[in-house]
């Protein structure tokens, strides 16, 4: 392996030596000695079939047959967990062929952050992770099910879903996804037509049209954002099938897939070959995911979620492991809005079976690490239907497109996606994958905003029409629970179209599809627990330094020590949309750096 990659990894289970410790200590003690709704009462088990079908009340009741649980995070709503409407019947059919029985234990919510983009209830977003955390133990809590199997695909919902797996670690799992919905309309086009509507160019009813076309059927959507981004860590973790993430839904071998995956997790329960979630995922599967992340340019949200799952299994992930990684590992992936293309066009080209192998070869992923269904290496294939079913066959050796994916050989850049900032603000991330070179160095005058309306009135007024780093605060998950701001991207992206030196500094988030602006995120502390973002005033100098990891105001530190905190604006109250439910979580998150988690005091570990 990689001396980097090696080291991360030992520093991991150094630290994490005795979180881990407990957390094994915790699944081990759970260990089931038969199936498990053997230690349930007659009356117990009498809830548990009243619903079933006959044959399964049979086999429940006096069979040793093992129950799989099945958590979804179906909607109608959404389209990319439309597909997941039939698969309850379809895995309960599937179930009986090889001598289980398969019942769904629960749904969790799932909301969709392009619905609520510049919308109230995007303050409830990151905070639905844990809901869905917690929505899953709840599902789980019959302690009837000797496997699960984990239904869904985006932003939240799979770190939610995983952060849950991993406390029910004993569980034998796996993760079954649903694919992308088809390519519609090119995404560099539909950036054009965003940007040209935020300068009133064009129309809502272009725009419309422009927005539909793009998200048009069920399925994924299909740029590079954090849902895509899930079903690349899943892979490179090893609790997919090989090969399922990018398959298109309703397909032969996408069906095939989903009754394969219920076939193997039957197979890996306590009646055969028994392999708990939790002793599958070790301190490499976490570097493994990380370099996956930083390969493909993926998502800034992930700088959240992978410390949060990572704690949930006892281990200590930083950002500093993070960015150290980021370092050594190529760019191997141009997928929107690092690029032209789509998901669809980096599977033909080679997708996860191509990128596990080079990456690999390159000694930058354990190929030894485990995985559901057997060790990482395993995952450098593809699947295909073959004369005698579904089969495993090596990836391609090329990619099909260098101008999506490349090899370790002929990267479109030397180091990872997402860097690690540090200076006079704060600690923060950026990613600059899509950000080309002359743009990762503003110096500029701070303009100073505290919600996402008041920049959008000033960039229509004009008032931001020069060199300027966009300041916009009290967004962190202690302030208002983190919203996105991608809204804000089509205007930063015209005013950077036009000449001028622009950045985005915040302790909020950005977006899985964060782009082409240079934007230091997650800033840490946040402006409402003594982040030195609440002490800016229009005007004072930032200088952002994304190649040398720099974020510093040009104001001398006693100056800046001695200014009050700005005072939090009355016009975002948390109240309304049901986000005074959520004042708890508000209270309780931990920053940015450590996850934005409800969670972490209960491990311990960060």
């Amino acid at each position: 392996m990689h001396p980097t990659i090696n080291s991360v990894v030992s520093k991991i289970e150094e630290r994490s030596k005795d979180s881990r410790q407990a957390y094994l200590e915790l699944i081990r003690s759970r260990k089931p000695e038969g199936l498990v709704r053997s230690t349930l009462t007659e009356g117990n088990l009498a809830h548990v079939i009243a619903g079933c079908a006959a044959t399964d009340k049979i086999h429940i009741l006096g069979g040793n047959w093992p129950n799989i649980g099945v958590v979804t995070a179906y909607n109608d709503m959404l389209s990319a967990h439309a597909p997941y409407e039939t698969y309850p019947k379809f895995i309960r059919e599937a179930a009986r062929k090889v001598g289980a029985t398969a019942q769904v234990a629960g749904g969790v919510p799932a909301m969709c952050d392009g619905v609520t983009q510049g919308q109230e209830g995007m303050e409830l977003s990151l905070f639905s992770r844990d809901v869905i955390a917690l929505a899953t133990a709840v599902s789980l809590s019959h302690n009837a099910f000797d496997a699960a199997l984990y239904l869904g695909i985006c932003d939240k919902i799979v770190p939610g879903l995983l952060i849950a797996a991993l406390r029910f670690g004993w569980l034998p799992s796996l993760f079954v996804p649903s694919g992308p919905m088809p390519s519609g309309l090119p995404n560099p086009e539909k950036q054009k037509i965003r940007q040209a509507f935020a300068l009133g160019e064009v129309g809502r009813d272009a725009l419309l049209k422009a927005e539909t076309e793009s998200y048009h059927s069920p399925g994924t959507c299909t740029f590079y954002g954090t849902a895509n981004s899930n079903q690349m860590l899943m892979e490179v973790m090893g609790l997919h099938l090989p090969g399922a993430a990018f398959v298109a839904p309703g397909t032969d071998l996408r069906n095939t897939l989903t009754v394969s995956a219920v076939h193997h997790v039957a197979k890996i329960t306590v009646r055969d070959r028994y392999t708990p979630l939790g002793e599958i995922l070790d301190a490499r599967s976490f570097a493994n995911a990380i370099v996956g992340l930083m390969a493909t340019g993926g998502s800034t949200n992930h700088a959240l979620h992978i410390p949060a799952i990572a704690a949930a299994a006892g281990f200590k992930v930083t950002l500093e492991d993070m960015a150290q990684i980021s370092s050594v590992t190529p760019l191997l992936c141009r997928i929107y809005p690092n690029g032209e293309s789509d998901v669809n066009h980096f599977h033909a080209a080679g997708g996860m079976g191509f990128l596990i192998s080079e990456l690999i070869q390159a000694e930058l992923i354990d190929g030894q690490a485990n995985g559901v269904f057997g060790n990482i290496s395993s995952y450098g294939k593809e699947p295909w239907l073959s004369p005698n079913g579904i089969e495993w066959r090596e990836a391609p050796e090329k990619s099909g497109d260098t101008d999506v994916l490349r090899s370790v050989s002929n990267p479109f850049s030397e180091d990872g996606g997402l860097k690690l900032l540090n200076g006079s603000l704060g600690q923060g991330v950026i990613k600059v994958s899509a950000v080309k070179p002359e743009h990762r160095y503003v110096r500029a005058p701070a303009r100073i905003f505290e919600n996402q309306e008041d920049f959008k009135k000033a960039f229509k007024s004009g008032e931001l029409d020069r060199d300027v780093a966009v300041v916009v605060r009290y967004q962190g998950p202690a302030s208002n629970g983190m919203p996105e701001l991608h809204s804000l991207s089509p205007s930063l992206g015209a005013l950077q179209d036009k000449g001028y030196k622009v950045a985005l500094v915040t302790d909020g988030r950005l977006s899985g599809a964060s782009g082409k602006v240079p934007s230091a995120i997650h800033l840490s502390p946040e402006a409402s627990r003594g982040g030195r973002l609440a002490k800016l005033t229009d005007g004072d100098i930032i200088t952002l330094d994304a190649d040398k990891g720099k974020l510093e105001v040009n104001v001398d530190q006693r100056e800046l020590n001695r200014r009050p905190d700005s005072p939090k604006l009355s016009n975002s109250p948390n109240i309304g949309l049901g986000r005074e439910m959520f004042a708890g979580f508000r209270s309780a998150s931990t920053d940015a750096s450590s996850g934005g988690s409800t969670f972490n005091f209960l491990f311990g570990t960060l």
